[in-house]
């Protein structure tokens, strides 16, 4: 056999690893960035939990604005979600996953909220 046909003609000179758009399976940098950001992102809402500094309300949003962030941080950095035609499909089933979680999550609280409205014990008619 040549050594030509031992290299594969789909991959560039260099292997894949070297390209640089670093879209198929990103580079170490990429993935040093997201784990440099998760890192802090979850490091944040940690110290602002555990220094007691803000109220309830406050800390409560600081934690879910972060942890919206971090979920992003994971799409772009180790899934490589992005806009390309390439990757359609992969949108179109996390967007149907997230509107799955999101139903699931909302109608949840919501009968959860309403069990809680209308079966308080001091609410409930003397027998």
């Amino acid at each position: 056999m040549h050594g030509s046909q031992h290299s594969s003609p789909a991959l560039p000179v260099g292997g894949a690893r070297d390209g640089d758009d670093g879209a198929a399976h990103g580079s170490v940098r990429s993935y040093l960035i997201g784990f440099v950001l998760s890192v802090i992102l979850t490091a944040i809402p940690f110290g602002v939990v555990m220094s007691g500094a803000l109220p309830a309300g406050t800390a409560v949003t600081i934690c879910i604005g972060l942890g919206v962030a971090q979920i992003v941080v994971h799409l772009i950095y180790f899934l490589h979600m992005d806009a390309a035609s390439s990757r359609s499909w992969n949108m179109a089933a996390f967007v149907f996953t997230l509107v799955v979680v999101l139903i699931l999550v909302i109608g949840s609280m919501w009968v959860m909220y309403h069990l809680d409205t209308n079966m308080m014990p001091g609410m409930m008619p003397p027998e």
